[in-house]
């Protein structure tokens, strides 16, 4: 059997780490204990943060067991960004997303067995500490000039950064310190951006205690051009489907370049590696059908949000397109697909024609009286022969939405109102 860390290895899920070896020979002679902590800054974790849990997941199907920790106090300080300081939220907003957050990482590892999973909350340590006990305990181990070496807060220090957020480092490598003392956490994996929080706690755990522990570190998620994965034009890749809909989520796989489609099936699915490569060979010779892509959304938004929301998304696909009845998908998700096109809200007796303009899908009133004409324009997948077509409530599905299409590609709608 493959061991984890060649197989995290050869998915080019680990960009950093501490020893290697060592932490090899120790996950080889029994299980370890690990924790990837979160940061409730937002109601939702994201698509950087899934690459955590499905990391997570994979130590944990090899036997290690996972903490998952949100920060109960690490939120309310928030990581220094190279941007500028943080905007604090209040308490009760951080609590609010902690319960949110918690409930959220905990569908993608299990609690059941020897190495059940832990929810962890670094409130619950750091709540009740002096600040004399926490400069005598931790922060007499951290030397300023190795902090003030730290890229982020070497590239503040010109525009200004606080205290606040200076000291954010002290704070994550406590959590390491702590869990180490209590569960014997001995690893702890994040992000690559997160290299130096993650070292600072495996030299706090060598400083304070005289233990050793590991780190590692997965790399940046990109496009093909180098930017940064799961920040588009209409925003974040977000879990929380009250945030983006379980359509809009596959549809953000599916859109996957070519070039990536094949790093991202390693890096975010349990597909095997051999079976990848098989996928991929048969996807660069018809990149067209994006079988890679289909398998990769597939996989993924039934992995966050179910195969029920799976079936959905591609019903949904195939009937804005007429290639499946648009009242066998339901409601939300023709919704959430319209929203998808740029569908608008006009009011109830809007013409055909001013529909077409209003949703984007022809520039002009002329041209949507041609594409009327030319049989090219569709409602609710049935043609539109009429140029004076009016749009009512009995043109309606799910409730309230008309699904318009021009020619075989151009999707959009309407909601009357």
């Amino acid at each position: 059997m493959t061991h984890v860390i060649d197989d995290l290895l050869a998915r080019n899920l680990i960009a950093h780490s501490t020893d290697l070896d060592a932490l090899r020979d120790e996950m080889s002679a029994g299980p370890i204990t690990f924790y990837v902590g979160f940061d409730p800054t937002a109601p939702s974790i994201h698509v950087g943060n899934l690459l955590q849990l499905i990391t997570a997941r994979r130590l944990q199907l090899a036997g290690h067991k996972p903490l998952l920790l949100v920060g109960g106090s690490t939120g309310l300080i928030g990581d220094p960004k190279q941007s500028g300081e943080r905007v604090m939220n209040s308490k009760e907003t951080v609590a609010t997303w902690v319960e949110r957050i918690a409930s959220q990482v905990s569908k993608f590892v299990s609690f059941e067995g020897d190495n059940a999973a832990r929810i962890v909350n670094n409130l619950d340590w750091t709540g009740p500490m002096s600040v004399v006990d926490f400069l005598r305990d931790i922060g007499k181990h951290f030397p300023i000039n190795r902090m003030l070496a730290r890229d982020v807060v070497a590239s503040r220090l010109e525009s200004g950064i606080s205290y606040t957020e200076f000291s954010y480092i002290l704070l994550q490598s406590m959590d390491f310190l702590e869990l180490n003392r209590r569960y014997g956490a001995v690893l702890q994996t994040g992000g690559s951006d997160q290299w130096g929080n993650l070292t600072g706690g495996v030299e706090l755990i060598r400083r304070a205690d005289g233990n050793k522990a590991h780190a590692f570190a997965t790399p940046l998620i990109t496009k093909a051009d180098g930017t940064k994965f799961g920040k588009t034009e209409t925003g974040t890749i977000w879990l929380d489907p009250s945030m983006m809909s379980p359509y809009a989520f596959y549809q953000r796989w599916i859109q996957a370049e070519d070039e990536m489609v094949g790093e991202y099936l390693k890096q975010f699915t349990f597909v095997p590696l051999d079976e990848i490569e098989a996928l991929m060979a048969e996807h660069n010779e018809r990149p067209g059908a994006r079988i890679a892509q289909r398998r990769l959304a597939g996989e993924l938004t039934t992995f966050v949000h179910g195969e029920s929301e799976l079936s959905a998304a591609i019903a949904a696909s195939q009937a804005l397109f007429g290639q499946a009845e648009l009242d066998q998908v339901p409601a939300e998700t023709i919704a959430a697909a319209l929203r998808e096109t740029g569908a608008v809200d006009v009011q109830q007796g809007t013409s055909l024609v001013d529909s077409l303009v209003a949703c984007g899908l022809v520039n002009s009133k002329s041209n949507a009286r041609r594409a009327i004409a030319d049989g090219g324009a569709y409602v609710n997948n049935e043609r539109a022969s009429e140029p004076d077509m009016v749009l009512t409530s009995m043109h309606t599905i799910a409730g309230e939405w008309v699904v318009l299409r021009k020619g075989k590609r151009g999707v959009s709608g309407i909601r009357l109102t």
